[in-house]
C-alpha cells in the first residue's frame, strides 16, 4: 500500500443516519476549549464486560486492552442501537512471575452498543449491558522470515540490522520478541503496532506478518553500558535480569510506545513515550514528567519519516501519602497532528490489586501548537530535555486540558461501579489502556463521537490457561475486561 488517506477519511466521514439525535447537556467543567475549538465530553453513555476466563481460538485466556482499534466500514446504526467491529490488541501475556512465550496476537471483537443517554439512568438490571462485546477471531502476528514472535524480555539478545530492518529485539529462544501497545489499523487490514521494548513502531501485513520497523531518534533507544540493551529486567524462566537492570539513557524498562494513533487525514502517525526516557528525568518516578511525542510522516507505510517531535508533560498529583506523583500516559488518539486526547492514570489502584482507590484517572487533550519542536535537535542525539525532571529553559512543552474524569463517581454510580472500597468486581481494574473513536452517525449532531476506552485485565483470572499451563492469579482476582463508552463532541475531525 501505497498512501493510508483513504482509511482516515472513511473514519471521520459522516454517515448519515433517519433516527432522532441522542439528547445531551454539557456542563462547563466536561469541555476543554483548545486553540479555538471545544470539545465537550456529554458523560458515560455504555458499559459492558468480556468475561475474565475468556478464552481465544487457540485455547489461551483472552488477554483484553493495550491497544484498540475500530473498524468504520463496519460500524453502522439502526435505531437507538449500533454495531460493529473491533480489534483489541493484549500485551505480552500473563507475567506476573516473569514474561512468557507467549505469542503475540490481535482479537477481534463483535461490539454491539445500545447507549444511555447522557445524564439519564440505565434501566434497572441492565446498568452494564449497554456494551455486547463478543470475541470472535483472534490473529497471530509472524515475523519476517514466517517464524512466531514472543511476549519473553529480550534480555541482552540483539537480532542483527538486516535490509530495511533495525537490530531488533530478541529473546533467548532466537525469537523477535514484542510487548505489543498501541494499534493503527488500516482499511485493507494491515497494521501498525507499537511495542514497549524497542521502542518501536512495526508495520504487519493484514494476516499478521511483519513488514518493517521504524526505530525511534537515539534519544530514546535504551542504552546500557554504551551499548544497544532491550531488556525491561522481567527475565522469563531461568533467564538472568539485565546489568544494570536499568537503562542508562532511553526509554526506562516497560514504558516504551505505550500510545500511538493515526491522525484525522491519514497523513500523520503520532507515538506517545509512556514517561521520560531516563536522561530526561526518567530514572525516578517522582521527576519522570516529560515525555515526548513523535510525529511521523506517513505516506510511505514502510519507511515513516519523523518529521516533528514535541515535550509532553505528563499530569502532576498527590498520592495518598501526600507525595508527587506522575501519571503516566497509556493511550492517545489523535484529533489532528497538533492535537490529540491522551489517557494518564496512576497505578497500583482497583480491582486486582493492593490499592482500591485510583487518584487520577484522566483524559486530557494536548495541545502541541505552541510547544518547541525538537525533531533533529542535539536533543534526539542524547541532550536531556529535562534533567532531573527540570525542563530545558530553551524548550516550550505541550499544553493539557482536562476534559474526561474516568474516576467521576456520579457518572460510575449511574452504571453500577465505584472508584475505591469494597475492592470488588464493580470497582474500575487498574489500567485503563485502550480508546477508539465510532461517529453517532447523527446528521443532527455532525461531529459527536462514541468514545470507547477498555482495560488491560493483566489476564487476572482464577480460570487461566496460556502458553501450554493452567494458572490461577494472586488474591484470587476475576478482572473482567471492560468497556466503558462515553459521548463526546470533537468539532473539526472532517476538516
Amino acid at each position: 500500500m501505497k498512501n493510508v488517506r483513504p482509511y482516515a477519511s472513511r473514519l471521520f466521514a459522516a454517515v448519515l443516519a433517519a433516527s432522532a439525535a441522542i439528547p445531551a447537556v454539557a456542563s462547563a467543567e466536561n469541555s476543554a476549549t483548545v486553540d479555538s475549538l471545544t470539545f465537550v465530553n456529554k458523560g458515560l453513555v455504555g458499559v459492558g464486560r468480556i468475561p475474565a476466563n475468556q478464552r481465544d481460538k487457540f485455547g489461551e485466556t483472552f488477554g483484553s486492552g493495550s491497544g484498540m482499534a475500530i473498524d468504520p466500514a463496519a460500524w453502522s446504526r439502526d435505531g437507538a442501537s449500533y454495531k460493529g467491529t473491533l480489534y483489541l490488541l493484549p500485551d505480552r501475556g500473563y507475567n506476573v512471575a516473569g514474561t512468557v512465550d507467549y505469542r503475540p496476537r490481535l482479537n477481534t471483537i463483535s461490539i454491539g452498543l445500545t447507549p444511555t443517554a447522557p445524564g439519564a439512568a440505565p434501566q434497572a438490571g441492565k446498568e452494564q449491558s449497554g456494551v455486547d462485546a463478543k470475541l470472535t477471531d483472534s490473529l497471530l502476528f509472524i515475523d519476517d522470515k514466517g517464524g512466531d514472535m514472543t511476549g519473553l524480555d529480550p534480555e541482552s539478545g540483539i537480532r542483527p540490522a538486516a535490509g530495511n530492518f533495525p537490530p531488533l529485539p530478541q529473546a533467548v529462544n532466537g525469537k523477535i520478541a514484542l510487548d505489543n501497545e498501541a494499534i493503527v489499523r488500516l482499511a485493507d487490514g494491515t497494521m501498525f503496532v507499537s511495542d514497549e521494548y524497542g521502542p518501536y513502531i512495526y508495520r504487519f501485513s493484514a494476516d499478521g506478518h511483519l513488514l518493517s520497523a521504524t526505530q525511534p531518534p537515539k534519544a530514546l533507544l535504551p542504552m546500557r553500558k554504551g551499548a544497544l540493551s532491550f531488556a525491561s529486567n522481567n527475565p522469563g524462566p531461568g533467564a538472568s535480569a539485565p546489568d544494570p537492570k536499568d537503562p542508562e539513557t532511553g526509554r526506562q524498562n516497560n514504558q516504551g510506545l505505550e500510545g500511538m494513533a493515526l491522525t484525522p487525514d491519514g497523513k500523520f502517525i503520532i507515538a506517545v513515550l509512556q514517561s521520560a526516557a531516563r536522561q530526561d528525568g526518567g530514572d525516578s518516578s517522582s521527576t519522570r514528567q516529560n515525555t515526548r511525542a513523535m510525529v511521523y510522516d506517513a505516506a510511505d507505510p514502510d519507511h515513516l519519516k519523523l518529521v516533528h517531535e514535541y515535550v509532553v508533560p505528563l499530569p502532576v498529583f498527590k498520592d495518598a501519602k501526600d507525595k508527587t506523583t506522575i501519571a503516566a500516559e497509556s493511550e492517545i488518539v489523535a484529533l489532528s497532528d497538533k492535537t490529540f486526547l491522551m489517557l494518564s492514570r496512576d497505578s497500583g489502584n482497583g480491582q486486582g490489586v493492593k490499592g482500591d482507590t485510583s487518584l487520577y484517572r484522566k483524559i486530557n487533550v494536548v495541545d502541541l501548537s505552541a510547544a518547541t519542536d525538537i525533531a533533529g535537535s542535539d536533543f534526539d542525539a542524547g541532550k536531556p530535555i529535562a534533567p532531573k525532571g527540570a525542563i530545558d529553559p530553551s524548550l516550550t512543552p505541550a499544553t493539557l486540558t482536562p476534559l474526561i474524569d474516568l474516576n467521576d463517581k456520579a457518572e460510575l454510580a449511574r452504571f453500577g461501579l465505584h472508584n475505591g472500597a469494597p475492592n470488588d468486581k464493580n470497582n474500575l481494574s487498574e489500567k485503563w489502556e485502550a480508546m477508539g473513536l465510532a461517529s453517532v452517525l447523527d446528521p443532527n449532531l455532525p461531529d459527536d463521537y462514541f468514545l470507547f476506552v477498555a482495560n488491560d485485565n493483566d489476564f487476572l483470572t482464577q480460570d487461566g490457561f496460556q502458553v501450554g499451563a493452567a494458572y490461577k492469579a494472586d488474591g484470587g482476582a476475576d478482572v473482567d475486561t471492560m468497556f466503558q463508552v462515553f459521548q463526546v463532541t470533537l468539532p473539526g475531525l472532517k476538516k
